[in-house]
């Protein structure tokens, strides 16, 4: 009896040890990381034909998960995003190719590196007089933000730099010939130009530095290691050679067995002050932009008021197809998203016509009021109409029966009044557009948030910077809503004669 309890025994604790050390080995078995990926850069990040997410670096982080036995949940994020996100750990990690620097290293951790490339400048076929670093001098550049393709190109002399959110919109500004060159890595725009999606578009082969990729992951985080474990698996059993085969067609490159960089910090100071001087830094700069931002909704307000208020009139025609017209335009307008008629003005257009050879390009500002303007119109074309239907039908007769024509009409009896009724709608509108402005920075315009984005890509303090975003926008608003409740007050018809009868009151006495 007791040999049997004591074997008994025995067994019950070696079984034990064995579920103890089988945990302890499969501890990152359930894990799961959310890994930020910006899929707007073919061959490495892109989204396929089904939606899915294609491309080495997606494949690579699939291949390591699985060396290294956790799951990977993938979240697309703008590549300016990415470095906050992983700060304020709303992600774990990051697969972007993202280029290990001195700078970035003292601001988040990078795996060992997984990827060997370098900056290349892509310039139009027919274009005979860049043939190096040292011939952008005085040109027009596009860049995609936060990349170190944008740093390379702040050092050129006399250099105009239009940064965009993604490579692809860089090389669609070369490609309607609004810039002279793109500086971007060289395994993208080849990638682009192999597979025929960019036509007359050329690189000048040598380049320009050496970078190393790297996942990236929050200071001092646990699932650095369990990255690096997975991609030393993948790379010592041949896996990564296949991964790099697949999309490259060529052997891949040695990679250094550790990050350039280790063990960046940044020197420590206390944080309330850090924050107050980065945004006393950064204030000059979007001031600037707030009053590109003020440019941008005025002119739009203006064209949109004098576009609108037609549109509106032409709603209440009793010609149908000239009525129909109008809400075709309203409906479009007001139907698809401002982002999208930004895009296909300032890039489709170019590209429709340049189709047919003819050569055109946008200026951004005209762009951007074009597209700000035609949106706005259609909003303050139903304000216009409902305004012109809230004056009662009799005050038309009576202009009619005192000889007005219809034009007279509506110009001195209908429109006066029924503009003092549509001050509050329009001062909403107002409001509206000038947040609104922002949409612009998608092609390069250098407005309000736009300027905090680049300011953010240099520093990566995305939260002050933006909080000085915002307090300024909301200045802006706050302004504008003051300034058009001081002129629905004195276009009131009612103070004015409350104000009369007072003089006149006064007067008498």
């Amino acid at each position: 009896m007791v040999k049997f309890g004591f074997g008994r025994w025995c067994v019950v604790v070696g079984f034990s040890c064995l579920l103890l050390v089988g945990c302890a080995v499969n501890s990152s078995a359930g894990k799961t990381l959310r890994v930020a990926t910006e899929p707007a850069f073919p061959p490495f990040e892109f989204q396929g034909k089904g939606g899915e997410l294609q491309g080495f670096s997606i494949d690579l982080m699939n291949a390591i998960a699985s060396s290294a036995n956790f799951k990977v949940d993938f979240q697309s994020l703008p590549f300016d995003g990415i470095i906050p996100a992983l700060q304020a750990k709303t992600v774990d990690a990051a697969i972007s190719s993202i280029t290990i620097t001195e700078e970035r290293a003292k601001t988040i951790s990078f795996s060992r590196p997984y990827f060997k490339a370098g900056l290349a400048i892509a310039i139009r076929a027919d274009n005979q007089n860049i043939t190096g670093f040292d011939s952008l001098k005085n040109k027009k550049i596009a860049v995609q933000i936060g990349t170190t393709g944008a740093a390379k190109a702040k050092g050129i002399p006399g250099v105009q730099i239009r940064s965009f959110d993604s490579a692809p919109i860089a090389l669609q500004e070369l490609l309607n010939s609004n810039v002279d060159a793109v500086i971007n890595d060289a395994p993208v725009t080849l990638y682009a130009i192999n597979t025929g999606n960019l036509q007359g578009i050329k690189v000048v082969q040598k380049l320009l530095t050496e970078e190393f990729y790297g996942i990236a992951t929050a200071k001092n985080s646990p699932n650095l290691t369990l990255i690096n474990d997975g991609l030393d698996r993948v790379l010592k059993n041949g896996t990564y050679t296949q991964i790099y085969q697949k999309w490259f067609k060529v052997e891949p490159p040695s990679l250094p067995a550790k990050s350039p960089f280790e063990n960046q910090t940044n020197a420590v100071t206390p944080q309330i002050l850090t924050s107050i001087s980065v945004v006393l830094q950064a204030f000059p700069s979007l001031l600037q932009g707030a009053l590109v931002t003020l440019q941008l909704t005025i002119l739009s307000v203006v064209f949109g008021l004098i576009g609108g208020s037609l549109i509106g009139i032409v709603r209440l025609s009793h010609i149908a197809p000239v009525r129909w017209l109008a809400r075709a335009y309203v409906d479009f307008f007001r139907g698809t998203p401002l982002l999208v008629q930004i895009f296909m003005i300032y890039f489709g257009l170019p590209a429709i016509l340049q189709e047919f050879g003819l050569t055109f390009s946008f200026d951004r500002l005209s762009a951007g009021v074009i597209a700000l303007s035609l949106n706005s119109a259609a909003y303050i074309a139903e304000v216009v109409r409902a305004g012109i239907q809230s004056i009662e039908p009799g005050q038309a007769e009576a202009a009619k029966s005192l000889g007005l024509s219809s034009v007279q009409t509506m110009s001195y009896v209908i429109f006066p009044q029924a503009f003092r009724r549509m001050i509050p709608p329009l001062g909403n509108e107002f409001i509206s557009l000038l947040k609104d402005t922002s949409l612009v920075s998608v092609i390069g315009f250098e407005e309000l948030l736009r300027k905090g984005q680049l300011i953010v890509a240099d520093n990566y303090r995305a939260f002050e910077i933006y909080a000085g975003v915002a307090v300024v926008y909301l200045c802006l608003t706050l302004l504008s809503s003051q300034a058009f409740s001081r002129l629905e007050a004195w276009m009131n018809p009612i103070k004015h004669e409350e104000t009369f009868k007072n003089n006149f009151s006064k007067s008498r006495e």
